[in-house]
């Protein structure tokens, strides 16, 4: 039997856990044309769901054709231009009558078109001359998809690249362009929160308030307890209710580390599993990615690094400035500490989480917060 534990790409709605009241909410908006910000920490799920998304409108059928596009490796604005454009090739049946229309308006931008040897997924290059050239092209891609018959759902996944373009005013020319259409619905997710809270809800910047805000949680403890129980248990595999708590409790009910814990456990092979298998399979990972956490600290500077130490120890801490925690683990002082913490954020190894209008921060990677834990 396959390992029904999922952590790299999303596979099928029987191996994705819950997401129901945020999936229903997605769909509800995708079909009355409600544009939405999904933000979510990094590899809680984010992704996953929006595949979830796409996998539920082709089941039950809804007048929508999804587009997704991952704009994380983007540099640029005509980089931007080229993964819409991949984008809206791969998401639309070349012999679709859209997708001839489509075929037929990117040929006539003359790009050299190829498709990777592995994944035969389309890579198209452009030569764009000029930067009007390339403001043009972005508003031809979503004025076509806008004058079609039927409805179009564009996700753009790490929205917030778009603020590290050289290129100026891109969310205004987005905004402007968006502003026009009337058959495109947007979904823009992002897991750097600061940023997009600021771009759609700064007052002064072109998106404040032009979408429904959605963020994504750690999943409910008891629904993915029992999630787990029923995918070892249909694999002919006894898990006891210990193993499944020392499970979320080490992983913190964060989705990757939680797949990829489980995901190590069952291929161990043990027909029972117990807390100490579990045990074996998080060392095990642990071993491994000690090599990648160890580089981490190249990239750092001493005071970063020890007050990673310090919030791993810790497993999250809400005031980072407090005379307490800065005395117990020798931090330095409030203002040098506030400065480490913004640029953690920034990097996007420290995590900063709102609940009930406070902070609490944690580190984005539970293993790398695990291994300095028991490192230091």
């Amino acid at each position: 039997m396959d390992n029904p534990f999922i952590f790299r790409a999303y596979k099928s709605k029987d191996l994705f856990c819950d997401r129901q009241k945020e999936l229903e909410t997605l769909v509800k908006n995708s079909i009355s044309h409600s544009d939405t910000t999904l933000i979510a920490q990094r590899r809680i799920g984010k992704t996953g769901l929006i595949h979830r998304l796409f996998d539920e409108i082709k089941t039950q059928k809804l007048p929508v054709i999804p587009v997704y596009a991952d704009i994380f490796a983007t540099r640029t604005l005509e980089d931007f231009v080229k993964v819409l454009s991949e984008s809206i090739m791969s998401a639309i049946p070349e012999k679709s009558n859209i997708g001839k229309k489509f075929s037929k308006f990117i040929k006539n931008l003359r790009p050299i078109i190829s498709y990777d040897p592995l994944t035969f997924a389309p890579q198209i290059q452009f030569t764009l001359q000029n930067e009007e050239e390339k403001v043009q092209t972005l508003k031809g891609l979503l004025t076509f998809l806008d004058g079609q018959d039927e409805k179009i759902l564009l996700a753009i996944d790490e929205f917030q690249q778009i603020r590290e373009y050289p290129e100026k005013n891109v969310e205004a020319l987005l905004r402007t362009i968006i502003q026009k259409l009337n058959n495109v619905t947007f979904l823009f997710c992002g897991s750097k929160r600061h940023m997009m809270l600021d771009i759609f809800s700064g007052e002064r910047n072109p998106f404040y308030r032009s979408t429904e805000f959605l963020t994504l949680q750690k999943l409910d403890h008891d629904v993915y307890a029992d999630f787990i129980e029923r995918h070892f248990l249909s694999a002919g595999i006894k898990i006891d209710a210990d193993a499944i708590e020392r499970i979320l409790d080490w992983t913190r009910t964060h989705t990757y580390f939680t797949q990829r814990l489980c995901h190590t456990v069952f291929n161990m092979g043990s027909p029972k599993i117990d807390v100490s298998l579990v045990n074996q399979a998080a060392a095990q990972i642990l071993q491994s990615d000690a090599v990648i956490f160890g580089q981490y600290k190249q990239l750092l500077t001493a005071g970063q690094w020890d007050f990673l130490i310090a919030v791993a120890k810790e497993g999250e801490v809400s005031q980072v400035t407090s005379r307490q925690f800065l005395h117990k683990y020798h931090l330095g002082n409030p203002s040098s500490v506030s400065r480490i913490v913004d640029s953690l954020i920034d990097k996007n190894i420290l995590d900063e989480n709102i609940t009930d209008g406070k902070p609490i921060y944690s580190l984005n990677d539970v293993f790398f917060s695990r291994w300095l834990e028991e490192s230091y």
